[in-house]
């Protein structure tokens, strides 16, 4: 018989468990392969390169470095495209910002921040799904195995995002709905390539320019170092995109391809907006309906180029490494076409992730300057 210890503590609610999970269903077919022959060099050899450059959370991060959240933040203020405008929304009249001072465009720095960063824990947690969706759901033996340290990856990620926010800054911000929307798409997908397209070239392409941006802006070392080592390995997942979907889309009909096309573009030009954190605004005591109309006229006054460093950077990587899968010029060029009237084309001969990922290779760059220390210890 089964008894209860009466000291254990109560099972939670059914509504507590309803706020910290979320089911979704995967219409996708699972795969086995029986096929085991390694047919793919150019995946074994990023497969080999990423079993060689995987690195330990706990050991390769000093979690001991003390940060201090205020001094984080003094040297990028002046990046962050939020405090920017509503430093210029100040001076609106009625403006909800009138009576701010340095303390307040502070610590609405702090929580932009962690509202940046908890994006990127949520972000990475859905990766890591979708990266073990493609172990069950690709056909090829290779990209398997290749997926599969990818799903460790983005295990480590979340896990350090996760870990900073709680040691280091303190509580996160729930995932934007427009991320949740984008990642759940992509596991109730039915076609595998489609998980790759949306992930591997579109999420992970952004992620690229996120953290590259927020690496150039911070001077805190932990923070740095953790965004060294992320950055590395998703870039080999971009080329793991791209060198899977290239092959497989040699082989769709152009129905199938006009399909992919017009997913590109309802994911980049169709639907650029992104739904901000309106928590930000509740825990700074402005409601974001109250903020609006301030932020709306200060975004006028300000410098644009920091709306358009990070569109910079993820066009960048998005247009070449779209070219690459051929995805530009099928159906007589429709993607170009859409893509060349919003302005994107002057990115296409940019370097593409499949060419360049060996360059963010921070862990492999660290190891080889401690081995140098040491041999002339």
């Amino acid at each position: 018989m089964t008894t209860v210890d009466p000291s254990a503590p109560p099972l939670p609610e059914q509504a507590e468990v309803d706020d910290t999970i979320k089911l979704i269903t995967d219409n996708a077919d699972r795969i086995f392969s029986w096929k085991y022959d390694r047919e793919r060099p150019q995946l074994v050899t990023l497969y080999n390169k990423a079993m060689a450059s995987q690195w330990d959370s706990m050991n390769d991060l000093d979690w001991a470095t003390d940060v201090d959240p205020e001094f984080l933040v003094a040297t990028t203020q002046k990046d962050n495209p939020t405090v920017a405008v509503a430093r210029a929304a100040k001076d609106v009249p009625g403006s909800p910002f009138k009576n701010w001072g340095e303390k307040e465009f502070t610590q609405l720095s702090i929580e932009s921040l962690k509202a940046s960063l908890s994006q990127f824990m949520h972000g990475e947690q859905g990766a890591m799904m979708v990266a073990a969706k493609i172990v069950e759901t690709v056909p090829w033996i290779d990209a398997k195995y290749y997926a599969a340290t990818q799903t460790m990856d983005e295990a480590r990620h979340t896990e350090v995002f996760a870990k900073y926010l709680d040691l280091k800054l303190g509580d996160a911000y729930p995932m934007s709905p427009y991320l949740d929307e984008q990642i759940q798409a992509l596991i109730e997908d039915s076609r595998w390539d489609i998980a790759y397209l949306g992930m591997q070239i579109i999420i992970e392409s952004l992620a690229l320019a996120a953290f590259g941006q927020m690496l150039r802006a911070t001077e805190e070392p932990l923070l740095r170092k953790l965004l060294r080592y992320v950055l590395a390995d998703e870039a080999r997942h971009v080329a793991f995109g791209i060198l899977s979907l290239g092959e497989f889309y040699e082989n769709l009909s152009s129905a199938e391809l006009f399909e992919r096309q017009e997913f590109m573009a309802e994911n980049t030009i169709r639907n650029r907006a992104r739904s901000g954190i309106p928590e930000v605004w509740d825990r700074m005591g402005v409601p974001l309906k109250t903020a609006m109309p301030a932020l709306q006229e200060g975004a006028t006054k300000v410098d644009q180029s920091l709306f358009t460093t990070f569109q910079h950077g993820f066009f960048g990587k998005l247009v070449p490494n779209t070219r690459k899968l051929g995805l530009l010029d099928a159906n007589d060029g429709h993607l170009r076409k859409m893509w060349g009237e919003a302005g994107l084309m002057e990115y296409e001969f940019a370097d593409s992730t499949a060419d360049d990922y060996d360059t963010y290779d921070a862990v492999a760059a660290d190891r080889a300057a401690a081995a140098a220390a040491a041999s002339t210890d």
